[in-house]
């Protein structure tokens, strides 16, 4: 009987460190290309700016306000004017609205994009719809084929009860202020002062009463992004339950290489064809939409730091100022969310690479030696992204701690003028993230 020799450690790691070497001129060349097209492609999308209207007078005059209330609180305390019988009737078809709204990721985003296509000059609608689909992908991510064998279904659950916590919460502070400009605007009054009958920090009043007078869009929107964040970061950020989940978040190599660290936009070119679109709305459950394709731009941002609030606010002001700032991404990214209804699943905008229907789908067993250096997979082998109403049934929440953030002045530090990326086209580092996930290698790395 033959004695079997064990491999030499140091030849084994001599042998890897040798295929590394060769691999090294192939790896360089790929992140020069990578980084020379992103520079370009987003040279292209920065070509036509849009200035933000930015008013300093009236930021110092919410300033001094937002001061006024901080010494006031002090020194008297929060006691709420009483409201009459008719406004406490208008709240609660409010409250009643907002519940109706709020079912799921799904509801809440195409609520946002029916009010911003009502009042455009609240421009933050418009943002949260985006980011809101962004939410919808992460969690759909969660269930489909990439991290099939990567993550175990107590990590699944973990991260989408983080993602679903902080997508509703937000929708739950949120939706309520807008629907009280909507009658604002219907009874030709102010009723920003009924905000404390919704749990809205008192941040928040200055910022909207302010917009009523000069509609100055880009300072409710700093104003709005400011509140959520602070909202959401005791919420769900400093939450015990999530504390861990976040650590976990905050330093996982698995969220990069998923690309889930990715708020993107996609954007649709101008083809002309808006009415066909619209059939997607009636196609059968599990049927991609190939005329929702024509994306092929994706701008974007990486989230480098989610746990720092402050890092938060900065990427919320970045991301504004590339959607409203940058005219290709404003016009593409509409034309995107009119006529792409939003399911959840990453074949909303790339029905090329990924598919709604298992049937049709890879399995994650093949899909890394089937994903080719193109853009496209063939039908019938496309990754699985699916829908999110056959990924995740309902949550119930942990009970929700009504308390207003805003208690020292620290709130005043984000309250500064957008300004957008140099950086903005994502489309590669996008693409190269989805494809070292599809690979077994990258997904065990």
């Amino acid at each position: 009987m033959t004695q079997q020799i064990p491999p030499d450690p140091d030849s084994t790691s001599k042998d890897g460190l040798r295929k590394l070497i060769l691999r090294l001129p192939t790896a360089i060349s790929e992140v020069v290309k990578d980084k020379t097209a992103q520079w370009t492609n987003s040279s292209k999308l920065r070509e036509e700016r849009i200035a933000l209207d930015w008013k300093e007078a009236a930021v110092n005059a919410v300033k001094a306000e937002i001061e006024d209330l901080l010494r006031r609180k002090a020194a008297h305390g929060g006691i709420a004017e009483p409201w009459t019988e008719a406004e406490l009737k208008l709240a609660e078809e409010i409250t009643d609205a907002t519940r109706k709204a709020e079912i799921s990721n799904i509801t809440r985003t195409e609520a946002y994009w029916q009010f911003y296509e009502q009042y455009p000059e609240v421009h933050w609608a418009f943002l949260a719809h985006m980011v809101s689909r962004n939410a919808g992908w992460w969690m759909t991510d969660l269930k489909g084929s990439r991290l099939q064998n990567v993550l175990d279904e107590e990590g699944k659950q973990s991260f989408y009860r983080f993602f679903e916590r902080s997508n509703a919460l937000i929708f739950q502070d949120a939706y309520p202020q807008l629907l009280l400009y909507a009658k604002s605007r219907e009874l030709g009054r102010s009723l920003f002062h009924l905000l404390p009958h919704f749990h809205v920090s008192r941040f928040m009043q200055p910022f909207w009463e302010r917009f009523w007078i000069d509609r100055s869009s880009p300072l409710l929107t700093v104003g709005l992004i400011i509140n959520e964040q602070n909202y959401i970061d005791k919420q769900v950020f400093r939450h015990p339950h999530y504390q861990i989940s976040m650590d976990d978040f905050n330093e996982s190599a698995l969220i990069q290489l998923l690309g889930m660290n990715h708020i993107i936009f996609p954007l649709r070119e101008n083809s002309g064809d808006e009415d066909g679109l619209k059939e997607c709305e009636s196609a059968a459950d599990g049927q991609d939409c190939p005329e929702s394709g024509n994306v092929h731009r994706l701008a974007g941002r990486s989230v480098v730091n989610p746990v720092s609030l402050p890092a938060r606010i900065a990427l919320g002001k970045s991301l504004y100022a590339m959607l409203f700032g940058l005219r290709a991404v404003h016009s593409g990214a509409q034309r995107f969310a009119a006529s792409v209804p939003h399911t959840g699943s990453r074949a909303d905008y790339w029905p090329d690479l990924f598919t709604a229907n298992p049937a049709e789908a890879l399995t994650p067993a093949v899909q890394g030696s089937e994903l080719p250096e193109g853009e496209t997979l063939p039908g019938g082998q496309r990754l699985y992204s699916p829908k999110l109403t056959d990924a995740w049934g309902d949550a119930p929440y942990e009970p929700i701690l009504r308390e207003d953030w805003f208690k020292d002045w620290g709130a005043l530090n984000g309250i500064s003028a957008p300004q957008p990326p140099y950086l903005c086209d994502i489309s590669r580092e996008h693409r190269y993230g989805i494809t070292k996930a599809a690979l077994p290698e990258g997904a065990a790395d």
